[in-house]
């Protein structure tokens, strides 16, 4: 499985990563429903489980993935400042159909 972070996703996850009460916590990316063939994503502060994959970004960034979901591999996470602030998680690999 694979994930992909842009620069100024990292930066916003990161002050995250570092709060205290964040320390030895991951981030998670997550399907909050599916239908069709595409998905809509979901992201929070969590710490690994049996169910789980970690996969370290080429941004140092480890990212906490549901095993074997075929709709989170090869997500990818951006942050956009306009036309509104906030995250955006597509997955390219699945020809991003419709996913929110």
């Amino acid at each position: 499985m694979n994930c992909k972070i842009s620069k100024n996703a990292v930066k916003v996850i990161q002050v995250e990563l570092d709060k205290p009460e964040n320390a030895g916590k991951m981030l998670r990316v997550y399907v909050t429903h599916s239908h069709g063939d595409h998905a809509h994503y979901g992201m929070g502060i969590d710490e690994p489980t049996e169910k789980d994959e970690v996969v370290t970004t080429d941004k140092g960034i480890d990212v906490i993935l549901e095993k074997g979901n075929a709709f989170l591999d090869g997500v990818r996470i951006d942050y956009f400042y306009v036309p509104e602030e906030g995250f955006a998680v597509t997955n390219p690999s699945k020809g991003n159909h419709g996913d929110h």
